[in-house]
């Protein structure tokens, strides 16, 4: 009963925005949480910040870490956490503070991922509106935010974040990881998660700079997971004759299905499957 929810919240130059957000933690109407803030390496006031949080209520941990980047700082809060039940949280973002009572109403249903409507705010704000989740829109892009629940025991099986995804899509990767092989999502119809929007930040900076960056991701996680692409897209031809919304705006994706690579494992694929 009442299972305990870790909440992990990254910092990495993220100071200025750390008390908001972890008040939005210390107002959650559910009481059984710790919350861990792994310092990564951050050269502002991060540590100061934090411990003030500790001193406040014992259940903010404060844990440092060289800098490695995000899925790393990640992986290091998850594995020292206590709860069963896992909630990323960046620093500069917030959450309802009914959103873990929420969920946790649902955490003995068999969900292996649960998450929430979602809104802006920033520079930008505004209901966050994204594709609704299933397996094939998943295998094309993501549209499950890192704010999700997900349980320590999956975090496990998959290894954590990857570390290799330094510029961006480590919660792409990371969701085709725990759910290729079945699973079920569930998205709560209450708005429980706030999306800071900023002039700059790691995806609009990993656009700005070109193909580059965006392409040595691509090919980490479509290489990961090659056979949960086959399977759910099938040739770029098949796939563009349903619905050729899911490619257009896609152009590495159309790259990726007509390669040499991806034909050769969706022959494989298809043989073994018959």
């Amino acid at each position: 009963m009442n299972p305990k929810i870790s909440i992990i919240v990254p910092c990495y130059n993220q100071a200025v925005y750390l008390d908001d957000c972890l008040q939005t933690v210390l107002d959650q109407t559910y009481q059984n949480w710790e919350c861990i803030i792994v310092n990564d390496g951050s050269p502002d006031n991060t540590e100061e910040i934090a411990k003030n949080w500790v001193q406040k209520d014992s259940r903010f941990q404060y844990l440092y870490k060289e800098n490695g980047g995000l899925s790393s700082a990640r992986n290091a809060g998850i594995e020292i956490a206590s709860g069963i039940w896992i909630l990323p949280l960046d620093a500069d973002d917030k959450i309802n503070k009914r959103y873990l009572e929420l969920a946790e109403k649902e955490f003995d249903k068999g969900y292996t991922i649960i998450y929430c409507e979602a809104e802006k705010f920033g520079s930008e704000d505004g209901k966050w509106n994204l594709p609704t989740y299933s397996r094939e829109m998943l295998a094309v892009k993501n549209m499950i935010f890192c704010t999700a629940f997900f349980t320590k025991e999956d975090w496990k099986k998959v290894g954590g974040y990857d570390t290799r995804l330094i510029y961006g899509w480590e919660d792409w990767d990371f969701w085709i990881a725990i759910l290729k092989e079945g699973g079920e999502v569930l998205k709560l119809e209450d708005i429980g998660f706030y999306y800071r929007i900023k002039e700059v930040s790691m995806i609009k900076e990993m656009s700005a700079n070109g193909d580059h960056k965006k392409l040595i991701t691509h090919n980490i996680i479509y290489r990961k997971h090659i056979e949960f692409f086959t399977k759910e897209l099938g040739s770029f031809e098949s796939l563009y004759d349903r619905n050729t919304k899911l490619i257009s705006e896609n152009n590495h994706l159309k790259s990726v299905l007509n390669s040499k690579r991806y034909l050769l494992a969706n022959k494989v694929f298809k043989f073994f499957k018959l």
